[in-house]
């Protein structure tokens, strides 16, 4: 009877030594990778851009890919033509088809279980939200695509530009709170609210990605660390939209990984495009108008981890109307080929286990 004991423990031993090792455990996690792209109207400005759009989403290997700036122009079927063309290069993606008030999409390697726009037609003026349910690894995702409002940019106030007609001020506006009242006559943050309101009545086991083109950027950028930097001329500002994605729980994924904004300033507009003259990706240029308005927020919720998160698009950058080398920390995945868009896009890496 010892014996048998002892021979268990054994077993026992070995099984936690060996079968139950970090690097064990660490074998059994799946990457879930999720591409969040502006697509500058479909790919149709860059010429090619429809073309590199594809090759993009196979060179990064998505297994989600949320889309911003579509349009279905001529009558024709975005979504069906991204699935189209990746089956042709031998990659299955499945999606549905955008509804005509949407300029946002969402495509993935695994089946779409429910699919529906938070907004139906486009005179709320709300920008776009996209709600998708997607069962990953034996796991429920929810995802919402967004792209929101691009009136009233504020954050070009303080830079000496309008933020309704992009002309240049006769002074920058710098004050704090007449910028956020700026602001807030675009409907960014009610389309968060209204977001947020639509995520309380959702399953709270899902795990749920928020991701898209805010045109806004984040209070984690504006500190008082930046507010000499990027022509903030002194500005400390609480953007809105993130500050209610933070208080409803949520994280930016950039900043969970990178939460030195002078280092890792991690901006994904404008970007440079050796594909295009200047003048087509800077609305501001006598300014360093540089900022991160896209992203892709998380909720954490059980065993599913942030891997990683790294900006795509060329590291060039744009300061003052000019092409300039990269002046960051930041690392990047840079464009197989043509670069599709007038925006950086982000490649976020998650672990399910």
């Amino acid at each position: 009877m010892l014996k048998k004991t002892t021979l268990f423990k054994s077993l026992i031993a070995f099984f936690i030594l060996f079968v139950l090792t970090p690097e064990a455990m660490a074998q059994k996690a799946k990457d879930v990778k999720v591409f969040q792209i502006n697509v500058w109207q479909e790919g149709t400005i860059v010429p090619n851009g429809f073309d590199a759009i594809i090759d993009e989403i196979i060179d990064k290997d998505a297994d989600v890919v949320v889309f911003s700036e579509v349009r279905n122009y001529n009558n024709t079927d975005f979504v069906k033509r991204v699935l189209e063309s990746l089956k042709e290069k031998g990659e299955i993606y499945h999606g549905e088809s955008s509804e005509p008030s949407l300029d946002v999409a969402l495509i993935a390697k695994f089946p779409i279980a429910d699919q529906e726009p938070m907004y139906k037609t486009k005179d709320t003026k709300m920008g776009s939200i996209l709600k998708t349910k997607i069962n990953i690894h034996n796991k429920d995702f929810l995802f919402y695509s967004v792209h929101l409002d691009y009136t009233n940019y504020a954050c070009y106030l303080p830079r000496g530009y309008d933020g309704v007609t992009w002309k240049k001020l006769d002074t920058p506006i710098t004050d704090a709170n007449a910028i956020s009242m700026a602001n807030r006559k675009g409907r960014r943050d009610e389309a968060i609210e209204d977001l947020i309101k639509d995520i309380d009545t959702e399953n709270k086991e899902q795990f749920i990605i928020v991701a898209g083109d805010f045109n806004e950027p984040s209070h984690l950028d504006w500190t008082n660390e930046t507010k000499d930097l990027f022509d903030h001329r002194g500005a400390i500002v609480p953007w809105d939209c993130s500050i209610l994605l933070q208080h409803a729980g949520f994280k930016d994924a950039f900043r969970t990984k990178y939460p030195n904004p002078v280092t890792h300033p991690g901006f994904t507009f404008p970007s440079a495009n050796p594909a295009m003259e200047i003048n087509k990706l800077t609305w501001a240029p006598t300014a360093d108008e540089r900022d991160r308005i896209d992203y892709i927020y998380f909720k954490p919720i059980g065993s599913i981890r942030l891997k990683g998160i790294k900006v795509v698009g060329p590291e060039e950058t744009i300061v003052r109307g000019a092409v300039k080398a990269k002046d960051s920390k930041d690392r990047f995945l840079v464009p197989k080929k043509t670069w599709p868009t007038d925006h950086k896009a982000l490649l976020a890496t998650f672990t399910v286990q």
